[in-house]
């Protein structure tokens, strides 16, 4: 059995104005471990009435905390990230345990969610305004001002840190906000509260209300006193978030699905190559929107890539998330582990089963799939074009630039892209002509927090990440100014 952390709860409640509460109605849902799939704590089930509560503490904290100069806003997040890196290990192993993560996979992903409040303090800090001269007649200058009451909904992957990538820039723009964490991994949020208490955050600037996405999601989406919606998910819940949000005209962002090809020269670094491809598409439990399924390798290296991956991936150590040698643990839950099996089914159907397909065989319990490659994946295939997130890839050949680009392109998603060749004049060609929002070039999936985050077409839309999020958090007003005497048409005046 995975090991328990300790000082786990048996309930988890939201976090409103300061206050650890219950549900209005006081109902509850069951929380599980994906290793045993019992249910070890009740969270609070959020509806429209725990969401409108929320709000109103967020508005009424709002003009405090949007008063706030940016520096002294940056000091708390600061704390913020003192407090994270405090309770390291522990969120660590809340995370392992409820979402199935790696323990040493789980722990990056704490030191990660520090670094987010660090980084966006830096950012509001020297974050500057424009202005524009127009000659000696006028001068213009631009006024930020934070958006009002953010709502935040993240998903179940790396559910702490992926809070923190919404939470730091929000707050560093001076927005209040209502999180609204994934109701299958819930765990680690119930830690924000103490967090942002050490850390001196306001009573009502933070709220959390848990619950279930079509309930609690869909009445923080409703809100009329929520301008500004953050989404990451999946591109159906993406697509009908943006419906509801257009009855009061909200601001969107969305970080959806994806389906992001590997393109492998036949002169590319081979062992890097390989290296990149197995832990961009198995690490995280293959539970990542950013994960390289498809690859794409030139004919001439075709049989030996495969045979290469095949191999690697029947040797990753599937087992026990809490278990440091583990490389890939436990699927988040069973609808999802569901869903994943199924389309293995499909995939042999579709494709040469290379390696995997089933469970480990010392693991006769718990949501466990051995990492999966099929080869020889027409474009037309499901395994193809749709998001599987679990440990999956499909490989497929091809035999010129031209016919990469194409079958790069050829999905309706456009999130990430990688590109293997020792021809960096070509990678450059790849990576301009690919279909995607972010592409690395002979690196696996390295991020500077500076650059922008996001996707084309079904992978999303709008940008994060550094001065991009301080945009979508706030309002930028353009004043102008007349400096000298002001000459307008005298329409309408006596001759």
């Amino acid at each position: 059995m995975s090991t328990t952390p300790e000082h786990l709860p048996s309930v988890i409640r939201h976090w409103i104005g300061g206050d650890l509460v219950d549900a209005a109605d006081s109902r509850t849902f069951d929380v599980a471990d994906p290793v045993s799939n019992t249910s070890y704590a009740q969270a609070a089930r959020g509806s429209a009435a725990d969401v409108d509560r929320a709000v109103t503490a967020a508005r009424g904290a709002f003009p405090e905390w949007a008063g706030l100069s940016n520096r002294a806003r940056a000091g708390v997040l600061y704390r913020i990230a003192d407090a994270v890196e405090a309770r390291h290990d522990r969120l660590a192993a809340f995370e392992s345990y409820d979402s199935g993560l790696p323990i040493t996979q789980a722990r990056g992903q704490a030191r990660r969610a520090a670094e987010n409040f660090r980084y966006f303090a830096d950012v509001i800090v020297a974050l500057g305004e424009e202005a524009f001269r127009q000659g000696d007649d006028q001068f213009s200058y631009v006024v930020r001002t934070p958006v009002g009451v953010a709502g935040l909904i993240t998903p179940w992957n790396t559910p702490f840190m992926l809070e923190s990538w919404k939470l730091a820039p929000a707050l560093a723009s001076g927005c209040t906000l209502i999180l609204k964490p994934a109701e299958w991994t819930p765990l680690s949020a119930s830690l924000w509260p103490e967090i942002f208490e050490e850390a001196g955050v306001p009573a009502g600037v933070v709220n959390i209300v848990h619950g279930i996405g079509e309930e609690a999601g869909q009445a923080l989406v409703d809100h009329p006193d929520v301008p500004l919606i953050s989404f990451t998910g999946s591109s159906d819940t993406g697509r009908h978030i943006i419906r509801s949000s257009a009855e009061h005209l909200k601001t969107v962002s969305m970080e959806l699905g994806g389906k992001s090809p590997v393109v492998v020269f036949a002169d590319a670094d081979l062992e890097a190559a390989l290296d990149s491809v197995v832990f961009g598409v198995f690490s995280l439990n293959g539970e990542r929107c950013t994960a390289g399924s498809r690859v794409l390798v030139e004919r001439p290296l075709y049989e030996e890539f495969t045979r290469r991956l095949a191999e690697r991936a029947a040797n990753v150590r599937v087992g026990l998330p809490s278990d440091p040698a583990t490389e890939v643990g436990a699927l988040v839950h069973p609808e999802h582990y569901e869903r994943v099996l199924n389309y293995v089914e499909i995939g042999r159907k579709e494709g040469r089963l290379v390696a995997g397909g089933s469970r480990p065989e010392h693991l006769a319990d718990g949501n466990y799939l051995q990492p999966t490659v099929f080869a020889d994946v027409e474009r037309d295939a499901r395994i193809f074009q749709e998001e599987i997130f679990g440990p999956v890839v499909a490989i497929a050949p091809f035999d010129d630039e031209t016919e990469a680009v194409e079958l790069a392109n050829a999905t309706q998603f456009g999130l990430a892209a990688y590109v293997w060749t020792s021809n960096l004049k070509r990678g450059h060609r790849i990576a301009h002509a690919v279909e995607s929002g972010m592409v690395w070039i002979n690196s696996h999936n390295v991020r500077d927090l500076r650059t922008p985050f996001g996707g084309v077409k079904a992978s999303g839309v709008g940008r994060e990440g550094g001065a991009h999020s301080i945009d979508f958090y706030t309002e930028s007003k353009i004043v102008h100014v007349a400096l000298a005497e002001v000459h307008t048409p005298r329409f309408g005046a006596a001759s």
